[in-house]
């Protein structure tokens, strides 16, 4: 259980570290992030972004318990 702490804890520091530079990698912009706005209103939902990162972290957590 606190080896599984410490990785979570990692992780969020190393998502912490990279988060300024997604967008200068293209994530939030993908093809099939979907924003709405109107006056004085904006919805942004982020569809493909969402469905990249869950595949990567996916990986990663496959790729770590083998």
């Amino acid at each position: 259980m606190a080896r599984t702490l410490i990785v979570i804890g990692w992780a969020l520091v190393a998502l912490g570290l990279v988060w300024p530079i997604l967008p200068r990698l293209g994530l939030g912009r993908l093809p099939g992030d979907f924003l709405f706005s109107r006056e004085g209103f904006a919805f942004y939902f982020p569809l493909t972004t969402s469905i990249v990162i869950s595949l990567v972290i996916s990986l990663l957590i496959w790729w770590f318990r083998k």
